[in-house]
Formats: structure tokens, C-alpha cells, sequence
């Protein structure tokens, strides 16, 4: 039997571990802070509508990987999915020309 996982809710906004982000993006989960600090990791977060209002979407983007959880209100997450894009970044994903 899978565990839930859950996300935090503080002052309606959601607090991410960076653990999670970290196994989904496939990185050190000490360098989460960092990248994202230095705009490597960007993220967004969209509230869904109509049947969906009581959802949101939280999307992490990291190269040319994304991933995506969908989370209730409360922080549960609902479900989860990572695509890799290969050699071409995610479209709308901010990047680094460094990177």
C-alpha cells in the first residue's frame, strides 16, 4: 500500500520539500535550494477551475525535465508525473542560457 504524500499549507500557499522536488527532477535534494535561488529550478502554480477548483497544479522545470504534481487544498497529492524532454526544453519553461 503506497503512503499519501502531502505537501505543507501555510498561509494558503504550499511548501514543497525539497526531498520531493528533488527525487522528481532527479537531483541532489542539497541542491534544490540553490538552483532555485539562481532561477535553475523554476516553478508555478495553477489553481484549477470548475470541477477542479478545490485543485492545484505545481509544476517544477529543470533543464529540459518537468514535473508536475496535482494537489488538493488541503496538500494531498493527488498525482504526480515527470516528463523528460530530452534534447528539448519543456515549452514555457524559463532557461538559463548558462545552463
Amino acid at each position: 500500500m503506497e503512503t499519501v504524500m502531502k505537501i505543507q499549507v501555510q498561509n494558503d500557499a504550499f511548501v514543497v520539500d525539497a526531498a520531493l522536488v528533488a527525487s522528481l527532477l532527479d537531483l541532489p535534494a542539497d541542491d534544490v535550494q540553490s538552483l532555485m535561488r539562481h532561477g535553475q529550478i523554476t516553478s508555478t502554480c495553477e489553481k484549477g477551475l470548475n470541477e477542479h477548483e478545490d485543485r492545484f497544479r505545481l509544476s517544477f522545470f529543470y533543464r529540459n525535465r518537468r514535473a508536475r504534481l496535482s494537489v488538493s487544498k488541503q496538500g494531498e497529492v493527488l498525482q504526480r508525473s515527470v516528463v523528460d524532454y530530452g534534447t528539448r526544453p519543456p515549452q514555457g519553461a524559463r532557461r538559463d542560457s548558462n545552463a
